[in-house]
């Protein structure tokens, strides 16, 4: 019965912390409406999860606390990421709309889709609060069965992203018209932009 509640707890918890629209869950929703490298980016935004979880629980989060470099290094470098990304969306959105349509794209590179989810998924601080520092100080409750509270987080992540790549083909038709491809952009732009600007008073 314990390992079945740790199992749950692990799962809502993570299930609950990366339902938030975030950069990383924005571009998963973008290249689901693409239908372009789904299964590889929803792979990759999940394996990233399960590895800082587990790092988590086994400890690892209170030793990298202690590398002040390391956390000036991702704030600064997902700073500089997210606000490039964030205005090569909005310049999309408002300089030739009609090329963010799927006809008129010509498909991404499958290495630059897989190393801007690596990107999204790594150069983000908040990755390392959420996911490693609090789901590892919540797995500490359950003693020894804090591998299973482990599982539980992994498989809610799994889960949530490829729910979210997949369930995005749902909204193809909306995105057969222009003007939802702008929206679009410019939401993507305007979160990427936000949160970029929320790393520099991040406390990690």
């Amino acid at each position: 019965m314990m390992k079945m509640s740790a199992f749950w707890s692990g799962f809502f918890t993570s299930l609950s912390l990366i339902l938030a629209i975030g950069a990383q869950n924005a571009f998963v929703l973008k290249q689901g409406i693409k239908k372009e490298h789904v299964f590889a980016v929803c792979l990759i935004c999940a394996l990233g999860d399960a590895l800082l979880i587990f790092a988590g629980v086994f400890g690892f989060a209170k030793v990298l606390q202690k590398f002040e470099l390391f956390k000036q290094v991702a704030i600064y470098g997902g700073f500089i990421f997210l606000f490039v990304y964030s205005l090569k969306s909005l310049y999309n959105a408002f300089k030739n709309p009609k090329s963010l349509l799927p006809s008129a794209q010509h498909e991404s590179k499958f290495s630059k889709i897989v190393l801007l989810t690596l990107a999204f998924t790594w150069l983000n601080p908040h990755v390392y609060l959420d996911t490693m520092l609090l789901m590892g100080s919540i797995s500490t409750k359950f003693g020894d069965e804090n591998i299973i509270f482990g599982i539980g987080a992994s498989l809610a992540s799994l889960f949530f992203f490829f729910s979210l790549g997949y369930g995005a083909r749902v909204l193809a038709p909306v995105f057969a018209k222009e003007i939802s491809w702008k929206i679009l952009e410019i939401f993507v732009g305007i979160i990427m932009l936000l949160i970029a600007f929320s790393l520099l008073f991040t406390k990690v």
